[in-house]
């Protein structure tokens, strides 16, 4: 069976869960506190940052040597990857937890670049500057269960996510995937079947599902439901009904629509545009 750092953590003792909020799409935000434990994080599912928020010097990663945290320091396990730890003194942290399909997709619409530049490493207690803020973010969304907030922290912290260097090979190029792109936003509002995607770049249907995949890091059905959402995150700025927005983003009728959204997104999209105007 395959768990999550916060499926561990729950079966620990010790460890209590003093804030969360779920985001959709398996995404999840937790402040923790935990004290005396031992656990090992044997090749978690999905990718997990870290913030210490009081304390962590007593908190010893025992396979890399038991170095120790500190307040405010940045720790990043990729999926997978097997870590042991031993706490010896209370303290408490922020977990973020990405699902690895949803962060590469993610990754590849905030930077417009394909999905195989994503390359997350390993970090050990640091700093990180460019990850503190939407970090921060992430925990006042917690403990305010405020989805907008954590919406827009998640895609910061995202779009400050270094890639790598890569020579491609296979995958559809730059520009078939910015037509393909084009050719979805122009037709939100329509039904959009796999045979209308793969004609935008003369390939069988077959031949494009699987080189967009390797391409965007997710299929083409899953691509344009996120074009879809992000569509209809911009237009709930607006005054449109909801039934309107459903249409015009090609959702069948308003409660697919909301169904859809909620288990994407965390919430409803009547309380996220409560929430947008209210940050407003």
């Amino acid at each position: 069976m395959c768990y999550t750092v916060s499926d561990y953590l729950d079966q620990s003792p010790n460890a209590h869960a003093r804030a969360r909020l779920a985001l959709g799409a398996g995404r999840t935000v937790t402040i923790w506190e935990n004290d005396d434990a031992r656990i090992l994080y044997d090749k978690p599912i999905g990718h997990t940052f870290s913030l210490y928020l009081r304390g962590g010097t007593g908190t010893k990663r025992l396979d890399a040597g038991g170095v120790s945290g500190w307040p405010g320091a940045i720790c990043v396990l990729p999926e997978g990857q097997i870590s042991d730890w031993e706490i010896t003194s209370p303290f408490r942290f922020l977990h973020l937890v990405l699902p690895d399909e949803p962060l590469r997709a993610s990754f590849s619409r905030i930077h417009d670049r394909d999905a195989r530049y994503f390359d997350l490493a390993e970090v050990m207690y640091d700093d990180a500057p460019t990850m503190m803020g939407p970090l921060v973010r992430l925990v006042e969304a917690a403990k305010t269960s405020n989805v907008l907030l954590a919406d827009s922290a998640i895609a910061e912290l995202i779009h400050q996510l270094p890639d790598q260097p890569v020579i491609l090979k296979g995958g559809l190029s730059t520009r078939q995937l910015r037509q393909v792109d084009e050719w979805i936003e122009a037709n939100l509002a329509s039904s959009i079947r796999l045979a209308d995607l793969a004609a935008q770049t003369d390939l069988s249907e077959f031949h494009f599902h699987r080189m967009f995949r390797t391409s965007r890091g997710t299929s083409p059905h899953k691509w344009v439901l996120m074009r879809r959402l992000e569509a209809a995150k911009r237009q709930l700025a607006g005054c449109d009904s909801l039934a309107s927005i459903a249409t015009n983003c090609g959702f069948s009728c308003q409660s697919h629509f909301t169904r859809l959204f909620k288990a994407d997104i965390g919430t409803t999209p009547a309380k996220y545009r409560v929430a947008m105007r209210s940050d407003g």
